[in-house]
This record gives C-alpha cells, structure tokens and sequence, in this order.
C-alpha cells in the first residue's frame, strides 16, 4: 500500500457521471484530493499551471486522471494527444472513462497513449463498482512514474 497521498483529475463535463464519479471515489478513501475540471482546456490548464489554473496550489501532477472522451473545448483524444506529446506529462497515467462504445475512440485512445479504457456503465451500481475498481488499482496498487 502507498504512503504518499494520492490526487485525482476527473476530466468530465456530465454533472451526474461527475457526481457518481465522486461518491464512488471518496467511498474507498484512496485520494486525499480530487480536483475536477469540466473542459478539455480546462484540464491542460490544471495539468501545465497555466490560466485559470497558473497559481494552482497542490502537487505538481496528480497521481491519475480520469478522462472523459465528449469534451466541449478541446475533445478528451485531443487532451491525451497533448499530454503523451509533453515531457512533463508524457507518464501520467490516464484513464479513458467515457460512454463511447465506438472502437474508433477505444482505437484511438490507445493509439495516443492512454493506460486504459473503460466504458461507463449505464447501470447506477456498475458504475460505481467500475469507478472503485479502478480506483483501487491505479491509487492503491499500481506503482505510479509520477511521485
């Protein structure tokens, strides 16, 4: 088990899966903070400490991110793409968690570096099963290149 506190980026624009995303996090007390952005240039902004988010207190990356795809702004591929091309980021492990069933984007996502990619279920409990799964995995038991 892991010493260091851990810090989650949640990528997601849908208020609900954002919601559900939070209470199924916080129920398996792994991250000590998870800071949320709703844009896809939002979350380059957090990641980088620029705009909105040049003066961000905190660790200088969070220990994972969880992105969604259907971003307004910058889409999630987009987002990902910036990330593995940066050396700052290029290790950040990231969490595609997204609604999309297209193997385009699940494809795609692989392509441009994500660690993962999971679809969001549709069922209220599966979902939250999902999320606490991954949480325990990427917080708990995976060990991060980013300390």
């Amino acid at each position: 088990m892991k010493t260091t506190p851990s810090t989650v980026l949640l990528v997601e624009d849908n208020p609900q899966d954002e919601a559900l995303t939070l209470r199924a996090l916080r129920k398996i007390n792994l991250a000590n903070i998870i800071d949320v952005v709703r844009d896809g240039q939002q979350a380059l902004d957090y990641l980088f400490r620029q705009g909105e988010f040049a003066d961000r207190g905190g660790p200088e990356m969070p220990t994972l991110v969880l992105l969604d795809i259907g971003l307004p702004r910058i889409s999630g591929l987009n987002v990902l793409e910036k990330l593995r091309a940066d050396s700052r980021t290029r290790l950040l492990p990231v969490v595609m968690l997204t609604s999309s069933d297209e193997e385009k984007d699940r494809l795609k996502s692989y392509e441009n570096g994500a660690n993962s990619f999971v679809r969001k279920p549709l069922d209220f409990a599966e979902f939250a099963e999902t999320v606490a799964r991954l949480g325990v995995y990427w917080l708990a038991t995976n060990e991060s290149p980013i300390r």
